[in-house]
């Protein structure tokens, strides 16, 4: 069934396989029991790969580390979805693309929660058939809609989402994989339909990431599989201010963005030409 996933769509894959062997370390910043199975046979070379590349045998590693992003980024947007759930006016909640997270079976909610899933309908039907009988702990919708379409927001209110009532939502391994006019245009449709009040939470590269000469290594693994990044930004704030949204960016091993596990040094952002990755959140106005 994965020959139905496009290459953008088995990053998903990838990101599963992470969380998995994340789940399988002593040290883990969190467990996800579901991330092998939805992981499936490509996951793991796909993960292989991305190693190859971040840890060379015979050579210092000067990429990121994959993994270790990895783990604290679906750590911090795990804190970041439960604390917004703790808010009493939240009552919605929405992760597009969903990919292959596993959030709404593994993590508890509270009873008020409509909790929405938008992704391809082949992502969709993959997931499915690799959760099985997996029930998730929330009331779970899932739009299984393209998020480019021209009405992907009338499948999401079909499925219950109303766009009067104040929503938490997550753009989670999205940004870097679409060109800069469609991220403008998605941050400008989710801004158009999220109630003041509203959280917004999504990670981003910087636009040095994507041409520094070290980063090389990585972005050619990615643009192999044919799904290279195309979009970063050095203003992240402004990106999402556009749009009504009042955020703030942290990166990777900046204080609530370590958990212990950031190795490299965290460069201020008034140093230019370096790779950076930004956690975003903020508040619709």
């Amino acid at each position: 069934m994965t020959e139905s996933l496009d290459a953008v769509e088995r990053t998903a894959l990838l990101t599963a396989a992470l969380r998995a062997a994340e789940s399988r370390r002593p040290d883990r910043l969190y467990h996800d029991p579901f991330a092998e199975a939805l992981a499936g046979g490509i996951g793991p070379e796909l993960l292989a790969e991305v190693r190859a590349a971040t840890f060379p045998k015979d050579a210092e590693r000067t990429l990121p580390s994959t993994p270790d992003y990895n783990a604290i980024r679906t750590r911090f947007f795990d804190d970041y979805l439960l604390e917004a759930a703790r808010d009493p006016d939240t009552t919605q909640i929405v992760l597009a693309p969903a990919g292959m997270d596993s959030r709404a079976y593994r993590l508890g909610w509270p009873d008020r929660v409509r909790y929405f899933e938008v992704d391809r309908p082949a992502v969709v039907d993959f997931k499915k058939s690799r959760l099985g009988d997996a029930r998730p702990r929330v009331d779970h919708r899932t739009v299984a809609v393209d998020l480019t379409s021209p009405d992907w927001e009338s499948d999401l209110e079909a499925a219950g989402y109303d766009p009067a009532r104040p929503s938490t939502w997550l753009l989670e391994g999205l940004l870097y994989y679409i060109a800069e006019d469609d991220t403008h245009r998605i941050l400008e449709r989710v801004g158009a339909i999220t109630a003041p009040g509203s959280r917004i939470a999504a990670d981003i590269v910087n636009s040095a990431a994507l041409t520094l000469p070290h980063m090389r290594g990585l972005l050619d693994v990615f643009e192999g599989w044919g799904c290279p990044w195309l979009f970063g930004t050095e203003e992240p704030e402004a990106l999402f201010d556009k749009y009504g949204f009042t955020a703030e960016a942290v990166q990777p091993g900046e204080p609530g963005a370590d958990y212990g596990r950031w190795p490299d040094p965290v460069p201020p952002r008034t140093e230019r030409d370096v790779r950076r990755v930004f956690f975003v959140h903020g508040r619709r106005r």
